[in-house]
């Protein structure tokens, strides 16, 4: 209950983020669809205009020349009507498609290839009708949309009304020309006009976009609490982490222990630091540290080493060289190849004496 009243400063992670693109939750801004299909629309109209104009023109006039010909028949009428309307539907479709393919395009340029089902999955909420009706009223979403609805109808109003203005001194000789020529000034006109439009309409849909990212995010955002949480369930809790840890410590150290009987000499500071070489001639390169610590695990290498009859040498500069140069289970550097031979060397001698 407490997170439930805590601030929500914290940026969406990206987990949260990612769970929420799989639910189908992302920026996404449909005047961004609305003004690339107009663009893209009037651009095809405009491009292939003349292309329809003439394939329409063509259909009717195969159907019409010879109209006074034709027995009217309910056969011969459907005929006919199949034949116009099937051709000229053919390029309607064709221009339906581009559109839609492009609007796919556009949709996908803002959030990448996404499919899931998950907004179509039955929610009581989304039919009660008492919280779609709040929601209708009281949502920011709706305002939202009613203050772009209402620039975009100003635009367009201004825009029109500057466009009439414009051309105002062109419409009266218009009543002397011939309808394909007030028709290709109205064609004309109006592609302007729309163009201008759509400009203004692409300005509005990128500002709207940038408005979607930053709600989207604003409404993803995370409490501390909910940051921590979610770094529980991602790592693990870090008590349980640290304990873990701790055990692990444990493990290596039992384990580098146990290597210190089997070491060919134990290097010492006397006190602070105890590096335990190994050196097989057979399976080594060089003398390898077998185990090594500082203050009382250096303490307890000593032990063990005494325990076990493992020669100990005093050689301060060495040992704390050893420590702070070497890792644990490495073998020793070349630097150290005459220091520790000499070393090996004493060792050996003591160890033909006593023998």
């Amino acid at each position: 209950m407490a997170d439930s009243f805590q601030e929500k400063t914290e940026k969406p992670t990206s987990k949260r983020l990612e769970e929420a693109r799989r639910k189908g939750n992302v920026a996404k801004s449909i005047e961004i669809n609305s003004a690339i299909g107009l663009i893209s629309g009037l651009s095809l109209l405009y491009l292939l205009g003349g292309f329809f104009y003439q394939q329409t023109r063509l259909i009717y006039h195969e159907i019409l020349n010879g109209g006074y010909m034709i027995e009217l028949t309910p056969e011969t009428i459907h005929y006919y009507l199949i034949q116009g309307l099937g051709s000229l539907g053919i390029l309607v479709l064709g221009f339906m498609i581009g559109i839609m393919v492009i609007g796919m395009a556009a949709s996908i340029m803002q959030v990448g290839f996404l499919f899931t089902l998950e907004p179509l999955q039955f929610k009581f909420e989304k039919i009660n009708p008492l919280k779609g009706f709040k929601k209708i009223l009281f949502s920011a979403r709706t305002v939202e949309e009613l203050v772009k609805n209402i620039l975009k109808l100003t635009i367009v109003i201004f825009i029109g009304y500057q466009a009439i203005m414009g051309y105002r001194e062109e419409f009266i000789p218009l009543q002397d020309k011939d309808v394909s020529q007030i028709a290709s000034f109205m064609i004309s006109a109006g592609f302007k006009v729309s163009f201008k439009i759509a400009a203004i309409f692409i300005l509005i849909a990128a500002a709207d976009f940038a408005f979607q990212k930053y709600q989207h995010i604003k409404n993803l955002m995370m409490t501390k609490q909910e940051v921590k949480d979610e770094a529980k369930q991602t790592e693990g809790d870090p008590k349980i982490k640290s304990k873990i840890r701790s055990v692990q410590i444990q493990m290596a150290m039992k384990r580098m222990m146990q290597n210190v009987p089997t070491a060919d000499v134990v290097i010492t500071n006397p006190t602070h630091y105890a590096v335990a070489l190994k050196y097989d001639v057979e399976q080594m390169r060089a003398p390898k540290v077998v185990a090594k610590g500082q203050n009382l695990i250096a303490l307890r290498i000593r032990d063990l080493a005494e325990m076990h009859d493992v020669p100990i040498v005093e050689d301060p500069p060495l040992a704390r060289a050893l420590y702070q140069t070497v890792e644990l289970d490495q073998e020793i550097p070349e630097q150290f190849f005459q220091a520790v031979a000499e070393v090996l060397a004493y060792v050996y001698k003591l160890k033909q004496k006593t023998v």
